[in-house]
């Protein structure tokens, strides 16, 4: 097993996607997503960028972050291919990789903007500008096309560029003693590590990580340089917006811009793995407790602050301004994968779920043609009309978009979701681990040969998954099936009889060792009841409130189903409600029904204030996956609604 880890993910080609949910969404991404994300690359002027044709004076100058939305389109694209031969998308990567390669400077350096637009301040200013960031989506980028295509084209260009960073930064006399000011650099030098088998990269990610927050501050030192104040209106100089307040084992907090954070804390993961850095395990340890713990949303969104895009303090999680970015969303399934190949527990797979469902998955249309940056939990529709008419402009957030001005989330979910068989298995050398529940197919080799396990399910409608061993050869083995965190009281039969979990449990994974022969058949049950969900009192947004969860789908009310004014329903305790799928609703979901109480505007008597109760009427009700808002007419939105568990 390379390095430290316990595990390593299933090769993207070595799984098949065959199940009613996801399939159809990824071949919507194939066809729908990734042809519109390369045209709104070609027409803003991103891919011409890299022809480096811009000249001073120009319209449309190349953005210092444009590299990077091309790179994560480059990396979807090759994903896609691993899956799915394209010819139409092989041609169109073809020559964006092309584009790369000669726009890669004579000493390995590439960067659009800092090649034609302001070439003198090269790694000037690391702390705002996104140099380090846009060549580690290069060189994700480039491992992903060598794993698609087998070509080194690109992954030789990513080499180059590394090669030429390491003369740049180090501790070495000459170099800088700098760091990027948005992580990403730092996790792509270890995914390079593992394309090539060159330590100097793995090095090359530790300096980075390890130098972050030291004194003197490097980012002080570099305003200087330019003959700035270092204590300037930059975030009120406040260092924890990019991770950079402290040594990464010193932070015991979630801080910053969430993002940033998810991608820092990726690369120490990863460094954990690869080199047993006990202290940066147990960095991430704490650093878990605090996002999970005390700064995630139900929907799995983080970052709860437009402002900074940030963290901000243990509970604050408002629902009507809540930022979430989807960027956030991907990163913490980034980072939760990566905890689970270190240490295999299933808190970082529930998480790592419950973010892919709700808070990634929301980001994106039905039809994959639009897209959220921001992921709020709830929308006011006529507040947003109101602003809109008063002002120009709103906070509110009520549909998705077809692009943005910062483009990150469009391909970076489009890189997730085209890589998603890769997150369902890991493997060591006598043990495969299911992590998610997709229909679908599995290849792994172990020490005792080539096993595939075919799997059936309607997840995540119903939660019955069936299980079908057929190693080449009688093969003895563990198989590890998660024990989702949501289900009360799972049940399994292996050959049709009933397993004991108890006593093979082992942190939320469920551990079958034996020998293994074809046609062996596990069926897991996993029980999907419709849960009221209650937020821990210092979550003062949702006191007094309740969220509908079932299985791993958090729920919402939408005024296409309930009216407008959802903030004057409540769900009494006693309601009862059911789920039942409906085919023909927003490409078939499973839906929430109930009765719940409105006030009743007609029945009140007073002014606008009064002695008098609200009189309340009985409705029907209706709640949809919170993943699917925002498909069909615009409207109100609501999780938390007022109730009682």
């Amino acid at each position: 097993m390379p390095g430290n880890r316990v595990l390593t993910p299933i090769a993207l080609a070595d799984v098949q996607i065959e199940d009613r949910f996801w399939a159809p969404r990824l071949e919507a991404v194939r066809r729908v997503t990734l042809a519109e994300e390369y045209e709104q690359l070609r027409e803003t002027g991103r891919i011409e960028a890299l022809r480096l044709n811009w000249r001073p004076g120009q319209p449309n100058p190349p953005h210092i972050f444009w590299d990077s939305d091309v790179a994560k389109w480059v990396e979807a694209a090759s994903y896609s291919l691993i899956t799915q031969p394209d010819a139409q998308l092989a041609a169109k990567l073809d020559e964006v990789v092309d584009l790369f390669a000669a726009a890669q400077q004579p000493d390995g350096y590439l960067n659009s903007h800092f090649t034609v637009v302001e070439p003198e301040k090269r790694w000037t200013n690391l702390r705002d500008w996104h140099e380090l960031y846009c060549a580690g989506h290069i060189i994700e980028a480039a491992v992903a096309h060598h794993q698609a295509t087998g070509s080194d084209k690109l992954l030789r260009v990513a080499c180059r560029y590394a090669d030429y960073i390491s003369t740049v930064f180090g501790r070495e006399l000459g170099k800088k003693r700098g760091y990027c000011g948005h992580e990403e650099i730092e996790l792509a030098l270890v995914r390079l590590y593992r394309a090539t088998g060159e330590r100097r990269y793995l090095d090359l990610a530790r300096y980075f990580v390890d130098e972050r927050g030291r004194q003197p501050h490097y980012f002080d030192q570099e305003a200087r340089a330019r003959g700035e104040d270092p204590a300037g209106d930059w975030h009120g100089h406040d260092y924890r917006y990019n991770q950079s307040h402290l040594p990464v084992r010193e932070q015991t907090s979630a801080e910053g811009h969430a993002v940033r954070a998810m991608y820092l804390y990726c690369a120490m993961a990863d460094l954990a793995g690869e080199t047993g850095d006990a202290s940066l395990l147990e960095a991430c340890r704490r650093l878990w407790q605090s996002v999970s713990g005390r700064r995630m949303y139900i929907t799995g969104g983080i970052g709860s602050s437009a402002r900074g895009e940030r963290f901000t303090w243990d509970y604050d999680l408002p629902n009507a301004s809540a930022y979430a970015e989807t960027c956030a969303a991907i990163g913490l399934v980034f980072w939760a994968h990566r905890l689970l190949q270190v240490e295999p527990k299933a808190e970082y797979a529930d998480v790592m779920e419950r973010a892919l469902y709700n808070g990634v998955l929301s980001g994106i249309s039905l039809d994959g043609s639009r897209f959220f940056y921001v992921n709020p939990l709830e929308v006011d529709y006529q507040a947003y009309l109101h602003e809109m008419d008063l002002y120009g402009t709103s906070s509110i957030v009520p549909q998705r978009q077809g692009w943005f001005s910062c483009a990150c989330c469009p391909p970076n979910i489009a890189r997730l979701l085209t890589s998603l068989g890769s997150y369902a298995w890991s493997a060591g050398d006598d043990r495969i681990l299911v992590h998610l529940y997709l229909g679908g197919r599995m290849h792994a080799s172990l020490a005792g040969g080539k096993v595939s396990i075919a799997v059936e399910s309607r997840y995540p409608w119903e939660g019955r998954v069936r299980l079908e061993v057929t190693p080449e050869v009688r093969n003895h083995f563990t198989l590890g099936l998660r024990l989702p965190g949501w289900c009360r009281r799972p049940e399994l039969l292996l050959n049709g009889r009933q397993v004991d979990l108890a006593p093979l449990t082992r942190d939320g994974y469920c551990y079958l060792e034996r020998d293994w022969q074809a046609g062996d058949l596990l069926e897991l049950e996993l029980p999907m009841a419709v849960e009221r969900m209650v937020a821990y009192p210092e979550v003062t947004a949702d006191v007094g409130r309740v969220a509908l969860q079932r299985g791993p789908l958090v729920y919402c009310f939408e005024q296409a189903d309930n009216g407008p004014r959802l903030q004057q329903l409540r769900l009494p305790g006693d309601a009862g409600l059911a789920a039942a799928y409906e085919p023909s609703l927003l490409g078939g979901v499973v839906a929430i029904e109930g009765q719940a109480l409105r006030n009743d505007p007609a029945a009140w008597h007073g002014g606008l204030y009064c002695r008098q109760p609200a009189t309340e009427v009985p409705v029907p009700v209706r709640a949809i996956p919170y993943y699917a808002w925002a498909n069909r007419e615009p409207g109100d939105m609501l999780v938390w609604i007022r109730g009682e568990a």
